[in-house]
């Protein structure tokens, strides 16, 4: 059964320009509760139909869901950017959509339409909207999560799926410079389109909780997780895609399936090629990176960030950064489409209000 809605109560809030009473330079990347979520559930077999906007809380679910128990759970997450003149923009919701199609076609789910997943981002920025956070202070983060809710005690697809929308203001996901550890024990994905490394499902990140704590035990910002099949090429820090520079030349490894195609990746590869550079995506060997001129990190949270330093076999590394770095270059251009500053050529931004 579908939560009953509060639509009537959320437009009427809705309507409110007040801000919430925080400091917006202290939030983060951490959780602030919001106002809203939408939730919409359909039963295996059938169409997601209609969903509905509620109170941000907590939700009941079975003890025998599959998402408990056996992991069949995928989640996306993108902005929302207030733009100087107030507007809020959207920035390729559509490919977010696709990719969680792709992801519930490998785990045996039923997705919403691009159509019904667009919209419903939309309700629940428009709904929280007093949360998205002035120009240039932040950003208002959305997590859609596609769970199997079903109840069932053998092992097979739920018979019954969620889909559901929260959001939470945030601002930097890092703080200061960016130095990782490469990992050379564990693995964050199989090799190959076989395993589930090129998508979000939710069993791909807790595994990697061992090596990240560790490393940040040990001062260091993130990790650098090489492939599984020979240990001698770069895949992706915990959360975020790679890119080699080398002169005029960009690289960044390959989505072979291992990989996550992250959204932020695709795009900051078109600009790269906008503004002249060469750009090639294939096979990166740690030996390549460890004499790269620069190295830097893309993702829906850290957007385009340098990486000051790598260590690898304890032998630390160190990188150009600054304003005159390709990655801050790109990073410049990336977040002028999204807040507007700059014309959106590519058709790129959904202006929600």
């Amino acid at each position: 059964m579908a939560p009953p809605s509060v639509l009537e109560n959320c437009v009427e809030d809705s309507n409110s320009e007040t801000y919430p009473d925080i400091n917006w330079e202290d939030i983060g990347f951490s959780l602030v509760p919001t106002d809203y979520m939408y939730v919409m559930k359909c039963a295996k077999g059938e169409k997601f139909s209609h969903g509905n906007l509620i109170r941000y809380g907590t939700f009941e679910v079975s003890p025998a869901a599959g998402i408990l128990n056996y992991g069949q759970g995928i989640f996306e997450g993108l902005k929302a950017y207030r733009t100087e003149e107030g507007s809020i923009l959207l920035f390729r919701p559509e490919e977010n959509a696709l990719r969680m199609k792709a992801g519930a076609d490998r785990l045996c789910m039923t997705s919403p339409s691009v159509e019904q997943f667009i919209n419903a981002v939309k309700d629940t920025v428009l709904a929280n909207k007093r949360w998205v956070p002035p120009a240039g202070r932040g950003t208002l983060y959305l997590r859609p999560l596609l769970m199997g809710t079903g109840a069932a005690l053998g092992v097979g697809p739920s018979t019954e799926y969620t889909f559901l929308i929260y959001c939470s203001p945030v601002s930097n996901y890092h703080k200061g410079p960016l130095n990782f550890k490469v990992e050379e024990k564990l693995y964050r994905a199989i090799s190959g389109f076989s395993g589930t490394g090129g998508i979000k499902s939710v069993t791909n990140y807790a595994p990697v909780y061992p090596a990240t704590t560790e490393a940040k035990a040990e001062g260091f910002s993130d990790v650098l997780f090489l492939d599984a099949a020979t240990g001698k090429h770069i895949e992706e820090g915990s959360a975020c895609n790679m890119f080699v520079v080398k002169g005029n030349a960009i690289c960044t490894p390959t989505t072979d399936g291992a990989i996550l195609p992250g959204i932020t990746r695709k795009s900051v590869i078109a600009i790269a090629l906008d503004l002249g550079y060469q750009v090639t995506e294939r096979g990166v060997t740690v030996e390549e990176m460890l004499v790269a001129d620069e190295l830097f990190c893309t993702g829906t949270a850290v957007v385009v960030n340098n990486i000051a330093s790598v260590t690898y076999k304890n032998t630390k590394i160190d990188y150009k950064t600054g304003a005159e770095t390709v990655a801050q270059k790109l990073r410049k251009t990336l977040l002028g489409i999204q807040t507007g500053t700059i014309e959106d050529r590519k058709g790129w931004t959904v202006r929600v209000l």
